[in-house]
This record gives C-alpha cells, sequence and structure tokens, in this order.
C-alpha cells in the first residue's frame, strides 16, 4: 500500500498564496486546489493509478507504475507534478523538486486547474469522482472476496481491454441535451453531469451506436457482479475521455501561463537559467514525435500574436477544433512541421512531406475520435444468430489486425456469441471474426453491399 501523501511543506505555502492570486489576476478561474507532498516514488503509483490512489487494484497498474519507477530509476523520466479533475482539484508535488520546480508545477497546475473546469469537454465528467473511484475499488474488492481473485482478475482484464469501445461525442451530447431543457429540472448539477452515462440503464440501446461498451454492459448476458463491473470500467473510461481529447490544448494552456507567470517576477535571479533549461526540456520538439507541450504553447502563442480570445478558444475547442482552426501555412513554417516516415531500407525516420496542408491533414488524422480507432456497433443479430456485428469507420489508419484479434475475442467472451469486424486492409475490405478463441479474416465485399442496401 502506497504511503500517505501529506500536507504542502510550510516554506511552499507563501509561494502557492502568490501564485494562486496571480493566476486569478491574469483572468484564471478555478475550483479550490489542494497542494499535497509525495515522494518520487509515490508520484509513480499514482499516476500508475491515473492519478487515484483509491482506484480498485490491477496487475495493469502495477506494470504501469513498475515501467515508470525503472524509467525514474534510470534517469530517463521524471514526473515533476500530477494534477486530477475533481472539486477541489488536487495536486500533487514531488518533495525532491528544487523551489524553482516547485514554482513552475504550482503555476502549470492552476493553468490545468482552469483547463479543467472550463473547458468544453470537461463540463460532464464527475467533479466528485474522488469519492466515486473509491466505491468502485470497495465493490470491486467484495468481488474478490465473494468470487476469488483470479475469476474477477480475468473478468476485468477483459473489460478493460474494451474501454476505448465508447462513444467519446455521448457525455457532450448529453450535456447539450441537458442545456435544452431536455433533463429534469430539479436534477442536481453532479447528477446532470454524470446523467449522460446512466441514460440507457435498462431502457436497451438503439442501433447503430459507437457505444460498445455501454451496450455490452446493459445487453451482453453476464453475471450481476459482471455487469456491474463492466459499468465501473466503463463509467472511469468516460471519465478520461476529455484528457485524451485535448492532450495538446490542456499542456499548452498550462504551459503557457506557467511561463508567462514565471517571467513576471516569480523567479529569483538565480533561479532564471534553472528554470529556461527545465521549460526547454519540457517543451523539445523531437523530429517525429509530436510533444503536446510544443505544440500547444506554440499554438496559444500564436493565437495571441493574432489577437484571438484564448479564453474562448480554451473553452470550446478540442485538440482537433483547436488545430483544424489554427494551423495554417504561417504556423507550419514558424515550428518546423513536417510529415516524418521511415525510410523502407534504412529504416531511418526522414522527411517525406513539407506542404503544410498534408502536415495539417496528418495532424488531425492521428487526433481524431481522440486518437483511438472509430468502432461502430451496426447489429446484436447478425443475419438472425445473435452475433455482433462492428465497423471500423475507415479515416485513412489502418487497424493493428493482431490487436484488434484480441479485442475481438475479448468481445466475443462477455457476448458469448462469435463477433464480427468490418474493416479496410491494403485498401481492402475485410471481414475480421472471433468466437472467442480463434480469429479469421475474409474479404467483406458482400457484406458491405448488404449493409448499405
Amino acid at each position: 500500500m502506497m504511503r500517505q501523501s501529506s500536507p504542502i511543506d510550510p516554506s511552499l505555502r507563501p509561494w502557492a498564496e502568490r501564485i494562486e492570486a496571480l493566476a486569478r489576476s491574469a483572468g484564471l478561474d478555478f475550483f479550490d486546489v489542494v497542494f499535497e507532498m509525495v515522494d518520487p516514488s509515490q508520484v509513480n503509483a499514482l499516476a500508475a493509478y491515473g492519478g487515484f490512489p483509491v482506484r480498485y487494484p490491477s496487475w495493469r497498474f502495477g506494470m504501469e507504475y513498475e515501467r515508470m519507477e525503472k524509467g525514474r530509476q534510470w534517469g530517463l523520466s521524471k514526473i515533476y507534478e500530477l494534477v486530477i479533475n475533481t472539486d477541489p482539484t488536487y495536486a500533487y508535488l514531488v518533495r525532491s523538486n528544487s523551489m524553482m520546480e516547485q514554482k513552475l508545477v504550482m503555476a502549470h497546475v492552476f493553468g490545468h486547474a482552469d483547463f479543467f473546469k472550463h473547458n468544453a469537454w470537461f463540463k460532464p465528467t464527475d467533479r466528485g469522482m474522488l469519492d466515486r473511484m473509491a466505491h468502485h475499488g470497495s465493490r470491486i474488492r467484495r468481488f474478490v472476496d465473494a468470487y476469488g481473485q483470479e475469476t474477477v482478475d480475468r473478468f476485468l482484464d477483459q473489460a478493460i481491454s474494451l474501454d476505448n469501445l465508447i462513444d467519446p461525442f455521448l457525455p457532450a451530447r448529453e450535456l447539450a441535451r441537458s442545456a435544452d431543457g431536455l433533463r429534469p429540472q430539479g436534477e442536481a448539477p453532479r447528477e446532470r453531469s454524470f446523467s449522460s452515462l446512466e441514460l440507457h440503464r435498462g431502457a436497451g440501446f438503439k442501433l447503430p451506436s459507437y457505444d460498445v461498451l455501454g451496450h455490452l454492459a446493459e445487453n451482453a448476458p453476464l453475471e450481476p457482479w459482471q455487469r456491474e463491473l463492466l459499468r465501473i470500467v466503463r463509467a472511469e473510461a468516460y471519465y478520461f475521455v476529455p484528457q485524451r481529447m485535448t492532450k495538446i490544448m490542456n499542456e499548452g494552456w498550462a504551459s503557457f501561463w506557467h511561463s508567462r507567470m514565471l517571467t513576471h517576477g516569480l523567479l529569483e535571479t538565480d533561479e532564471i537559467v534553472d528554470f529556461a533549461d527545465c521549460h526547454s526540456g519540457a517543451t523539445a520538439a523531437v523530429p517525429g514525435q509530436l510533444n503536446p507541450y510544443k505544440l500547444g504553447i506554440e499554438l496559444f502563442r500564436y493565437a495571441e500574436e493574432k489577437g484571438m480570445d484564448l479564453f474562448k478558444l480554451r473553452q470550446v475547442h478540442n485538440d482537433t477544433s483547436f488545430i483544424d482552426a489554427l494551423v495554417d501555412e504561417e504556423f507550419a513554417e514558424r515550428c518546423s512541421l513536417f510529415v516524418y516516415d521511415r525510410n523502407p531500407k534504412s529504416g531511418a525516420l526522414e522527411v517525406a512531406e513539407r506542404g503544410w496542408v498534408e502536415v495539417k491533414r496528418r495532424l488531425l488524422q492521428g487526433l481524431s475520435w481522440g486518437g483511438t480507432p472509430r468502432i461502430e456497433l451496426l447489429d446484436d443479430d447478425y443475419e438472425g444468430r445473435g452475433e455482433l456485428l462492428l465497423k471500423h469507420q475507415f479515416e485513412g489508419r489502418e487497424l493493428d489486425l493482431s490487436e484488434a484479434g484480441e479485442v475481438l475475442k475479448n468481445l466475443a467472451r462477455l457476448w458469448r456469441r462469435p463477433v464480427h469486424l468490418l474493416t479496410t486492409e491494403r485498401e481492402e475490405s475485410r471481414l475480421v471474426t472471433s468466437d472467442g478463441a480463434e480469429v479469421s479474416a475474409a474479404p467483406a465485399g458482400e457484406i458491405e453491399s448488404s449493409e448499405a442496401a
């Protein structure tokens, strides 16, 4: 069990108050921020659990902790801070950070806290998720007591493998319905924020639907404890969706404000060089890799130069719409944005395209649907056999069929009938099928034409 965090050091409290005041005077607005101190290994443990020490236990979280802890011990990676989207907002400071780093982190945290509170994609999230995850953890531990660790772990692994099979736009749509007066007027704010995840409970799903996990949770032939566990995995998956949809914006916004605040009176003279080194390291551009800190901060700086309303931008956009609105030829040239591909002979990473239109297209393609494949459930009684038929909405990114096959196996095991997936491979339509044990693939022309008809 991870050692408990402790309150912020007394030496940092005046700085936290000063930075908060500066952030508010700059126009940032956020829920109360609670800072807590942790050791370097503790922050890795927290990060492995998504920032929630009360979350249910899983070997997957343990593996992620081991990966991050080895990276820290070998000097390959370092987590400076961790902040979670709750009310109040909890942020963890690492004891081993220097005073300059603590100032930078606190300023960065207030940027995140403002983004969490005001960005439209975070509006539907459950701000009381700390308590909700504690409840989830308690429920799953009871399942372990009742059915055994191995049985629960096996089912939990299957459920977690499917946590990307959700509709990232569902919570926003349901929040819009609520704003249009389609929700009960007396519904409490927290209930209203979470209502999108409870919408179909017991009522059945309308197909087609991108909320594959939700359909399984309500309609698969499951034991009561399995159904509840699947609902838990789904609820937590929806909670984390906005972070995936706004990674570039969120980190860019926090970096934009920590840079501005620290260079306007928060740094001592002997801290300036260290700050420049730390900030440049976090926002460094590596060929062929997308650094969300770098791209995000440059987009906000570019928007400011263009006279745009930064607070409005951070409120209404996600990463794809933000890039679509701002990236143009001037920005692409300024930031040296290129398309990189590996040379088929040498394996070396090379510039494959310099044109800004193609660069932007590739960026948007990689970020669409939160960076995950867009999978739609078309039918739950395919050919009258009670089987599932899904379709991969091909947008230029082919599926890894080996990974897709494992997902289909788990789908079939939960549905207890074969599952079929229409996809595209090398510009040809394919039908991938699994009965839970084996995976096969065949041409899909006839199936697609009948589905279109």
